[in-house]
């Protein structure tokens, strides 16, 4: 009983905090779901395990949280939250609450300001609220994991990626989507081809192969042309 009523609290508190952004509505029958029941509870259950997870309940859905979901424009889709403690927040690649740029940060705004300020330095500001705030949905394919490790919760975020995609699918066209990694790229097929899709690797791999540079495809200065034609918007990166 307590359990249950622990979980109508945790789900009623989500809900209210996506009210802003729009996002609520739109996700409410998945938050009212038992699969969702299921997803808590699986967190839960490690954490008691001594497997605790990143990042915290309170800024798991902060992608949601900051992006207005009627300005939405992008999608870009990564793989894991930061695994150390206390470095992810919600956004994916975003470090606001360490204000330290990772590597994978450090080789995506690096690249921003090489493709799309010809070099010019922009910025260099570890938090992506900025991002989100334009109507891009920093997300990765599963919004927790093991701390410590990766790739340790991609099954348990299955079925709300399910749902998420299903619905954009039905209700949006001609979005963006950015996927980075072969991880991101598996879900690629749930996405209508009506559509812009872009496929990049990881900025992780360049920093693993202790690369000069992460090689983006142009994407960023390509999804500002599409923004540009599509929405009449232009995102300051």
């Amino acid at each position: 009983m307590n359990q249950k009523l622990d979980l109508e609290e945790i789900k009623d508190k989500l809900s209210a905090k996506l009210e802003p952004s729009g996002w609520a509505l739109k996700l409410r029958s998945f938050i009212y779901s038992i699969e969702f029941d299921k997803i808590i509870t699986q967190l839960a259950k490690s954490a008691s395990e001594g497997k605790r997870f990143t990042p915290t309940l309170k800024q798991m859905f902060r992608a949601f949280e900051e992006c207005p979901v009627n300005e939405l424009k992008v999608i870009m889709m990564g793989q894991d939250p930061y695994p150390a403690v206390g470095v992810a927040d919600g956004l994916a690649f975003s470090c606001s609450n360490t204000k330290e740029l990772q590597p994978s940060l450090r080789y995506m705004l690096d690249e921003v300001n090489r493709t799309v300020y010809n070099g010019h330095p922009g910025s260099l500001d570890p938090d992506l609220t900025r991002w989100s705030n334009q109507g891009i949905l920093l997300i990765n394919t599963a919004l927790t994991t093991e701390v410590g490790k990766i790739g340790q919760h991609y099954d348990i975020w299955k079925p709300f990626f399910a749902y998420l995609f299903d619905y954009l699918t039905w209700n949006e066209t001609g979005l963006i989507y950015i996927y980075m990694g072969k991880e991101a790229k598996a879900w690629s097929e749930a996405v209508n081809d009506n559509n812009y899709k872009f496929f990049v690797t990881h900025p992780a791999s360049a920093f693993y192969a202790k690369n000069e540079r992460w090689d983006s495809n142009n994407v960023f200065v390509i999804t500002n042309e599409i923004v540009e034609k599509q929405f009449n918007a232009k995102i300051t990166w």
